[in-house]
């Protein structure tokens, strides 16, 4: 096993590279950058932009500049943020946080209300149950993100219930640390349920449809055949060994909430990763477009490690390979 985890690991690195130089390609083609604001402003003379872009080698070959980006990452040093005059490894750890604990708290809710549900709807299929369940599941995979967010601001706005945007009040410092935690979760309630809408309906109809398998099989019919009750066979036999597939999709469930909290960050003003990314893009903000993506792309394989490992665990047929 942990020889698989090295190999693993050692395949994450020249992707994380290539990652890096394909992001740094491409913001290096794409026309302007940062000092051409600086350029339009009278009281900078060309010869401090000249010396400016020379600091952050942009007068240089695109292959220099990479290679003298890529050292300093090796040294921890992400670049530097010229739009927030504050290192990119600083900023992003403050942003980080945020898409974290919104991704965290929208996977603990998908999980927590999907599972029930779909053995529910297993249980008593064909019922209005089952078709309730159904129909739930059918409108998280039907609607974008995009348009449950923006749903989601008209009912903020229209109701007053929820805030409209943001992760704080504006009198977040003043208040005691109970408020400030009540206020923090108080802002995180919408972003967490749009976040959580789809891989919610996902993940159920997946326990749905392997419960109902479970519950075909012939080891479930012995069981009824020896008198146990119904419900000792299914939560006692069944349930154990339908759920057991579900712990190969939770890591890429991780990822895909990651990638869907970047709409959501931007839709509903969640001060996150994928909110930086997109200022840092408008900004032309060379290096922390970079960061921000790589960042990024670290978060996602994280979330695809975790399920390789969890698929590992539970089929030794693939530590093998």
């Amino acid at each position: 096993m942990w020889q698989y985890i090295a190999k693993r690991i050692l395949h994450l690195i020249p992707l994380l590279i290539g990652v890096s130089f394909l992001t740094f390609m491409l913001m290096w083609a794409a026309p302007g950058n940062f000092y051409d604001q600086l350029r339009q402003n009278p009281q900078i003379s060309p010869e401090q932009i000249k010396e400016m872009e020379a600091k952050r080698h942009l007068d240089k070959p695109f292959y220099v500049a990479y290679g003298y980006w890529l050292i300093n990452a090796f040294k921890g040093d992400l670049g530097y943020s010229l739009a927030y005059k504050m290192d990119a490894k600083d900023l992003i750890g403050s942003r980080l946080w945020n898409t974290f604990i919104l991704s965290f708290l929208a996977l603990v809710l998908a999980w927590i209300v999907a599972i029930p549900m779909g053995i529910w709807a297993a249980v008593k299929k064909d019922s209005i149950a089952d078709r309730s369940t159904s129909f739930v599941a059918f409108v998280g995979l039907s609607v974008p993100e995009v348009l449950l967010a923006l749903l989601a601001l008209m009912l903020a706005a229209g109701t007053g219930w929820f805030p409209v945007g943001g992760a704080q009040s504006a009198l977040y410092d003043l208040m005691t640390p109970a408020e400030k935690f009540w206020n923090r979760m108080h802002h995180l309630v919408l972003p967490t349920i749009v976040l959580a809408a789809s891989s919610l309906a996902g993940i159920m109809r997946q326990m749905r449809s392997n419960l109902l398998d479970t519950l075909r099989a012939e080891f479930v019919t012995t069981a009824r055949a020896k008198g146990l009750s119904e419900g000792w066979v299914v939560y006692k036999h069944a349930l154990r060994n339908a759920i057991n597939p579900l712990l190969t999709i939770f890591g890429y469930s991780l990822a895909g909430l990651l990638s869907g909290a970047f709409i959501v960050e931007n839709v509903m003003s969640w001060p996150g990763l994928g909110r930086l990314t997109v200022e840092a893009i408008l900004a032309k903000d060379f290096e922390l477009v970079v960061a921000t993506v790589i960042m990024a792309t670290g978060l996602l394989v994280i979330g695809n490690f975790i399920a390789d490992l969890l698929l590992a665990w539970s089929d030794p047929r693939i530590r093998i390979k």
